[in-house]
């Protein structure tokens, strides 16, 4: 009785600060807190890869897009498949997940964190087969991995908040192993790895979902005075992770596919569950939370579809399920809500959130239908580029206006 007491004053003082601020009050949401005066000298790293993240999405995938379908002229290294998933996987979410899971630390720290990911991504794309292309990957996964994978295993309490640092580390190494297997005459090993790449990150959303969306959930609920939906859920949190590692480690595996279709399956089914106990539709007035319940729901979509598919056009559309509509829209969302929540800004009155969700969805459902489409896939693969690209575009945009914003307001 007594546990039970202090788990409701623990969702009971969350919702009222959800209430007062109308944002989340979770560690997992706020990693970049603002701390005492001598930290006010360190630099947030989303305020740098934040903007860069979502101009490089708005910007060079939908070139390798456009590239592949021979629309547009582009470099060997973004005309292909191969080349597209690894400026997706590697390029682009890395640098998402550095914008928020990174310390603070100094400016010089920082930029050159930065550099290194800008002279990584202009290597790949120059030389993508040559070793020395590779070799500034690898340092800034190297890098990252030492910033963040550390500190979060130390800071972990409960066994089960150890999955994200090992989850993290994996999506490092995987990087560095999808460079050297992607650009050895592009094996079947290095699709192999991309598989396991996407199940890393599909991995880390179910994680940071779950940490992100079933405080906030709670705290609407409190707020208005309705009893909280479940929150974090630990049993099935504990469950989808461990079938995620089953799945993982059966990827690069062929002879293990059947076992990582029953792992993809359970995961999906159990994320669907789970985000139906979360109630999102009696959350009145707060369309940011639909928002992420849609990149959830594609997370848990694409991975009943990535069990139900075994080859050829279906499973691609799975996995574009995963990386374009739930990665899309997870990160979009996060992106702009962890700026937006550090300005103390109102993310349940800004549009842009629900009109750039929608055109992720619109892109992700074109990407789908391309994966089946035959004759018709370039046409529909030119529109789903279209959709995001103006979704990034937005958000870059909307990151811009609030950080700019939060600058002039007076000390």
């Amino acid at each position: 009785m007594e546990r039970r007491q202090r788990k409701t004053g623990q969702w009971q003082r969350a919702g009222a600060a959800e209430a007062r601020n109308g944002t989340v009050a979770t560690p997992e949401l706020t990693p970049h807190s603002t701390g005492d005066r001598t930290n006010l000298r360190r630099l947030i790293a989303h305020e740098v890869f934040f903007p860069a993240a979502a101009l490089y999405g708005a910007i060079v995938l939908p070139w390798s897009v456009l590239a592949i379908t021979g629309v547009v002229h582009g470099p060997a290294s973004l005309s292909t498949p191969v080349g597209h998933a690894h400026e997706m996987l590697v390029g682009y979410a890395l640098a998402v997940v550095a914008g928020y899971q990174l310390p603070r630390m100094s400016a010089r720290r920082l930029a050159l964190l930065f550099v290194l990911w800008l002279v990584a991504r202009a290597a790949y794309v120059a030389s993508p087969d040559s070793v020395v292309a590779r070799m500034p990957d690898a340092a800034f996964a190297a890098a990252l991995a030492w910033h963040v994978v550390p500190r979060l295993f130390v800071a972990a309490k409960k066994l089960r908040n150890l999955a994200l640092p090992g989850i993290l580390a994996g999506l490092c190494v995987a990087a560095v192993a999808f460079d050297i297997a992607g650009s050895r005459a592009r094996s079947p090993r290095g699709g192999a790895i991309a598989l396991a790449l996407v199940l890393l990150l599909a991995a880390l959303m179910l994680f940071m979902g779950g940490r992100i969306i079933a405080p906030a959930a709670a705290g609407q609920h409190h707020r208005q005075g309705a009893t909280p939906a479940a929150r974090v859920q630990p049993r099935i949190e504990g469950a989808l992770l461990a079938l995620m590692a089953i799945a993982i480690a059966a990827a690069p595996i062929p002879v293990l596919d059947s076992l990582l279709r029953a792992a993809c399956c359970a995961a999906g089914a159990l994320a669907l569950v789970r985000l139906l106990r979360w109630r999102l539709w009696t959350c009145h007035g707060r369309p940011d939370l639909v928002c992420l319940g849609a990149g959830y729901a594609w997370l848990a979509l694409g991975l009943l579809a990535l069990g139900l598919t075994t080859h050829g056009g279906l499973r691609t559309g799975a996995i574009h399920a995963i990386t374009v509509g739930a990665m899309g829209t997870l990160t979009f969302n996060v992106m702009a809500g962890t700026v937006m929540l550090r300005a103390r800004r109102d993310r349940a009155r800004e549009p842009r959130l629900v009109v750039g969700t929608a055109l992720i969805g619109a892109a992700a459902t074109l990407r789908i239908l391309a994966a089946m489409a035959g004759s018709h896939a370039p046409t529909l693969l030119i529109a789903a580029a279209t959709c995001w690209s103006a979704a990034f575009l937005l958000l870059a945009v909307l990151l811009v206006d609030v950080m700019v914003g939060r600058r002039r307001l007076p000390a």
